[in-house]
């Protein structure tokens, strides 16, 4: 019989929704993996499903997890902040893990992460496929070039209650939540830990969701001026140089830069031991896909915005500056529905 495990002060906060009425079959792991949690910290799932997925759940959960519906007066154009706040203010705790559904933990990731807010009050991890088929090599060259420039953004943060609570939560009409999250608690005096060198294993989506997530994923740029200026340069560049006589030889050198960052960012914090060595030459395609993406999620924008859940998300996410004061900048996106405010959430410092 194996020792028990020493839980953990802090609760993990996982925003769920499943389109339908019925559950798909990777709820089978995703149980398991919320049994395994269980025995480590407090665990709330947020389930947004529809009534009968809802029901399903909760018939699989209870008495094991916290499983809530996210709070009426919560409800977000994004969905996921609207569950993190329901979260947050239900917790126990004063450290948090806020992970989406695809997000897998191990022991030694999950305290060794909760154990960094000793020194900050936001730690941001590395996400790593597992298992690795052919769209998940191909997304991964992007995480590659993320580390290369700096840092990559994952789907799992590490936060201190306080901090969120002092931010006043974050806007929830966004599409890039994750980066609004870590902007909001900055702009708020939080401190941040960019812990590349931790990594976190992510399960892949199925090939047709990654098939329709490439220009929702390059809306994402819209919120980092630098980033999507040089996005933006790739396909004029790409276009004029075939139109020249050398245009081969250019194309060949962007390719060639292309696979030696993504091997820079493959090598930085250990990550050879997680991304495989043939990584890195998938960057190629990457590139040429967010080259023509960069541009239709452009025309988006000048469309209203990102669509999502039926409605339209115009903003990807806020410059820090915007985020210092209460409430969401209204300026920026429509907040109709984007709850964001200390008497909504219903806390207390």
């Amino acid at each position: 019989m194996s020792p028990p495990v020493a839980r953990l002060e802090a609760t993990y906060i996982l925003p769920l929704r499943v389109d339908g009425e019925s559950s798909p079959e990777w709820l089978d792991d995703l149980s398991e993996y919320l049994t395994w949690l269980a025995d480590r910290l407090e665990v709330l799932v947020v389930d947004g499903s529809p009534a009968g997925a809802f029901a399903q759940h909760h018939a699989r959960w209870a008495g094991r997890v916290g499983h809530v519906p996210p709070d009426a007066e919560q409800l977000t154009l994004n969905g996921k902040v609207g569950g993190v706040l329901t979260g947050v203010r239900l917790a126990h705790s004063e450290r948090l893990v806020i992970a989406d559904e695809d997000v897998r933990y191990d022991d030694g990731s999950l305290r060794r992460l909760i154990g960094r807010l000793a020194e900050a009050e936001v730690v941001r991890p590395q996400n790593h496929f597992v298992p690795m088929p052919w769209h998940a090599r191909w997304d991964t060259a992007r995480t590659l070039l993320n580390r290369a420039a700096g840092a990559d953004y994952p789907g799992t943060l590490v936060v201190r209650r306080a901090a969120f609570l002092k931010s006043n939560g974050y806007c929830g009409a966004v599409l890039f939540e994750n980066l609004e999250l870590i902007r909001t608690l900055k702009a708020h005096g939080a401190r941040e830990i960019v812990a590349s060198d931790v990594y976190v294993r992510r399960l892949p989506p199925p090939a047709g969701h990654f098939r329709r997530q490439r220009v929702r994923q390059a809306y994402d740029s819209l919120a980092q001026p630098g980033r999507l200026a040089i996005e933006l340069s790739l396909l004029p560049t790409l276009a004029m140089a075939l139109a020249g006589r050398s245009g081969r030889s250019v194309v060949a050198v962007i390719a060639v830069a292309s696979v030696v960052l993504a091997e820079v960012g493959r090598r930085r914090h250990c990550g050879s031991t997680v991304f495989s060595a043939d990584a890195a030459l998938w960057a190629p395609l990457w590139t040429v896909e967010r080259a023509v993406c960069i541009w239709l999620a452009l025309a988006w924008r000048a469309c209203g915005g990102v669509p999502y859940a039926g409605r339209r998300l115009r903003c990807a996410a806020h410059p820090t500056r915007r985020l210092s004061g209460s409430g969401c900048p209204e300026e920026c996106c429509s907040c109709d529905v984007a709850v964001r405010s200390a008497s909504v959430l219903g806390m207390t410092s």
